[in-house]
């Protein structure tokens, strides 16, 4: 049967406001002055789904946000790429969009997130027959999700009894305790993508190399993010080392969820597990180019000049 997306993804939208160049130590009643500021489409869900729709790939994106100015911003981040958004929930009074804060300091950052109507989401804002019209499921942030926490497993169940293939990346929890349902989840997904912090959290080792020995034997196709080393990923017992792509960073916020992009991409083409990763360190590389996660990408004549440079 023809599927009307090739992704569909349900998860959180904010905007991010940047601060560059400000102290690592952030004394109180003091007035701290910035080098620099922008505001870009933040949250791991919508960047991965502007950036995968920036790439050709067609996307459905679900959520729920406030009838305030940021969250209208951040839609039209997506609509102005071609993410279908007609079965987003927007509600008026309450809660409103999260938003998230990064203060920037020599490469390291203090990221701040209120989050709104992120831990709002329940599977009554989720149309499943919606994100079934898809060959694929991507869920990320699976720790600001809080309300979705109970349904989640049956969801991706119904969605994989659908025929889709499902991926996840749980990208950090704030309470730093790794809990349901990341174990029945893990028992599902057919693609896992943590960055290698939090793979080591998740199985209590203490390298990458460890850890997707442990994370392999439950999930069939695993890549580990390891940053400007590149990506480790194994499937089937077979195990890869992709070098990243080399270059000199602007910002590098957003590009776990660029590599996550790319990856999808390759895979939804058919491509070998080592070409999604190594497609992926490219977008990774890319977005990493301008400020935030998807400012790269909102320019098809840039993502299209690098990546047939770094191909």
């Amino acid at each position: 049967m023809r599927k009307r997306f090739d992704v569909t993804i349900a998860g959180e939208i904010n905007m991010d406001l940047i601060l560059y160049g400000l102290p690592e130590v952030l004394s109180t009643e003091r007035e701290l002055l910035a080098s620099g500021f922008g505001m870009t489409l933040g949250s791991s869900s919508a960047i991965v789904a502007h950036n995968l729709a920036a790439l050709g790939v067609s996307v459905g994106f679900v959520t729920r946000l406030g009838d305030d100015p940021l969250g209208i911003i951040a839609l039209e981040r997506l609509e102005e790429k071609g993410v279908d958004i007609s079965c987003v929930k927007r509600v008026s009074g309450g809660t409103s969009t999260g938003v998230t804060i990064l203060l920037t300091h020599e490469g390291k950052r203090h990221i701040l997130t209120y989050p709104g109507t992120m831990f709002e989401m329940a599977a009554a804002d989720l149309d499943l027959a919606y994100l079934a019209s898809a060959r694929h499921f991507h869920l990320s942030s699976l720790f600001l999700h809080k309300a979705l926490h109970p349904d989640l497993p049956g969801i991706l169940r119904q969605l994989k009894s659908s025929g889709l293939s499902l991926s996840l990346d749980t990208n950090d929890d704030p309470e730093d305790g790794w809990g349901a349902p990341l174990d029945e989840l893990l028992g599902i997904v057919d693609i896992f993508l943590p960055n290698e912090d939090e793979a080591c959290r998740i199985t209590g080792k203490s390298d990458a190399e460890s850890a997707i020995d442990a994370l392999a034997k439950r999930v069939p196709l695993v890549a580990i993010k390891c940053g400007k080393r590149g990506s480790l990923v194994e499937k089937a017992g077979r195990r890869w080392f992709v070098p990243a792509q080399l270059v000199t960073p602007v910002d590098t916020i957003g590009a776990g969820d660029s590599f996550d992009a790319g990856f999808l991409a390759a895979y939804l083409r058919g491509e070998a597990p080592e070409a999604c990763a190594a497609f992926g360190n490219r977008t990774a590389a890319l977005s990493t180019l301008r400020q935030g996660g998807t400012e790269s990408f909102r320019d098809p004549a840039f993502v299209h000049a690098f990546l047939r440079l770094a191909n």
